[in-house]
């Protein structure tokens, strides 16, 4: 038989939900694996049975100690037990899945702390709120959730079944999970950043790289930069070609793909060799043309289908983010090479295209040069071509292999 390291964390809030934990701790045992299960109980209480790691310990994890849990204000008492049992959670080096058992709260609670979890970690959701929208509860991270069909409130016909499905899935996960081959015999990952008009680089520098890489490409919609940050953050990631940053525009100007005021910081934080471009900054993204804001109504538009409007970049826009993508490159301490294509930065952005408009991406040009701070590690390179032509994908291919050279 197999022996398999590390505990199966079960966490749920037992004043309410005692007998679903030890229902499914107990067959998660039956198949042979180690359980440690968690109370996030936010206000004090007896219980007949008491987990493995009471909710006294995971409070005291609290940065101002068990009293900001324990305050008698639900809504601060939530948000408090999330801090501390993400902060718990990150300090145990024994983590081999993690289970969540919640309703609305419950699933706040513990769904940030599976969130700080590296990628690969098995991470189980059982909730009432997973039928709806639960792209906050997911994050960048690879948290699978599972619908409770009734109340996470007791044992009865359907939630045993629901229980068992769950326990049995997380233990499955835990049992299949084989060491990786992976760090000695895999190629090495980079990650590529695309999006619709830079897709010909992009697979353009996959079909060079693939033969001595492992090719994992992000679509740029905001969630897929963020997806990308969390495996860098994880150190999963050998080196990154960070082509598409067109996540930028949205962020700053109100689109709905937006990344947030921590792109670049994986990239700060762990030195992963990076080569960057401008892909995409010539467009802010919006719904339907009945969702963009007011205020845009008199710019230039590209409808690219009935869901998706397109807004052409201002020169205005563009200094603004070329100081802000300045700013946090300079925060960045390794290998980081960021190349501009003159001739257009999307496939839209080309002579005789509709976001063609060679002043609007000079005044991106500018402000960058003028702003970012270059040292030996940190290059400005300017490309006479367009992003997605052969010359200028021969060119990251070059400077990529410069910075793993070094």
């Amino acid at each position: 038989m197999k022996k398999h390291q590390g505990f199966i964390y079960i966490a749920t809030t037992l004043d309410t939900k005692s007998a679903e934990i030890f229902y499914v701790s107990e067959i998660i045992k039956n198949a042979g694996l180690s359980v440690r299960t968690v109370d996030l109980t936010t206000q004090p209480t007896q219980l007949e049975k008491n987990a493995d790691v009471s909710a006294d310990t995971i409070a005291n994890y609290h940065p101002l100690g068990a009293k900001a849990v324990f305050c008698g204000d639900r809504g601060k008492a939530i948000e408090a037990m999330a801090q501390a049992f993400s902060l718990y959670l990150a300090a145990q080096t024994d983590v081999a899945a993690i289970l969540g058992l919640g309703g609305s709260g419950g699933t706040a609670l513990i769904t940030p702390a599976m969130q700080i979890l590296p990628v690969g970690i098995p991470k189980l959701m059982v909730s009432t709120m997973a039928s709806g929208d639960i792209s906050g509860y997911i994050g960048a991270s690879d948290i699978s959730m599972m619908y409770s069909v009734t109340d996470v409130s007791g044992l009865n016909i359907i939630s045993r079944k629901v229980l068992k499905n769950a326990a049995n899935q997380i233990a499955g996960a835990v049992w299949f999970n084989q060491d990786d081959e992976d760090t000695t015999t895999l190629k090495p990952a980079i990650a590529l950043t695309m999006f619709g008009v830079t897709t010909s680089c992009v697979q353009q520098l996959t079909a060079k790289l693939e033969d001595e890489f492992d090719c994992l490409v992000f679509h740029a919609t905001g969630s897929g930069g963020k997806a990308m940050e969390k495996l860098i953050d994880s150190n999963l990631l050998h080196s990154v070609l960070d082509i598409t940053t067109t996540e930028v525009c949205d962020f700053l100007f109100g689109g709905v793909l937006a990344c947030d005021e921590d792109r670049f910081g994986a990239i700060a934080r762990t030195q992963t060799p990076c080569v960057l471009s401008c892909g995409a900054l010539d467009m802010v993204n919006f719904g339907r043309p009945a969702t963009v804001p007011e205020q845009y109504r008199d710019r230039q538009f590209y409808h690219h289908n009935s869901q998706v409007t397109l807004m052409r970049t201002t020169p205005e826009e563009n200094q603004q983010m070329g100081r802000w993508i300045a700013q946090k490159l300079n925060r960045c301490d390794g290998e980081i090479r960021f190349i501009i294509p003159t001739a257009g930065f999307s496939a839209l952005d080309i002579e005789g295209a509709p976001f063609w408009d060679p002043l609007a991406d000079q005044a991106f040009i500018d402000a960058l040069t003028e702003n970012l701070i270059t040292t030996a590690k940190r290059q400005l390179i300017l490309s006479p071509y367009h992003v997605n032509s052969a010359e200028f994908s021969e060119q990251v291919i070059q400077l990529h292999q410069d910075i793993l050279n070094k």
